[in-house]
């Protein structure tokens, strides 16, 4: 190999490391923004009654 060669698979492999930091970075950000849209729509959700006793709905039969 030559020095040529060497120093272009020295920046493609660099190129390579920003392009997935890249990916992994955009990832982040959209599993935030996923993240805070269901706390908001769990945040939406009306509280439960004041009838009802509080373990009511608190948990589900799994059996069928």
């Amino acid at each position: 190999m030559d020095v040529t060669s060497i120093a272009n698979l020295a920046t493609n492999m660099a190129q390579e490391r920003t392009d997935q930091e890249l990916g992994v970075a955009i990832l982040k950000k959209a599993l935030d923004i996923q993240a805070s849209s269901a706390m908001a729509l769990i945040n939406a959700l009306p509280p439960t009654p004041p009838s009802l006793p509080p373990n009511l709905g608190q948990n589900v039969n799994t059996t069928a």
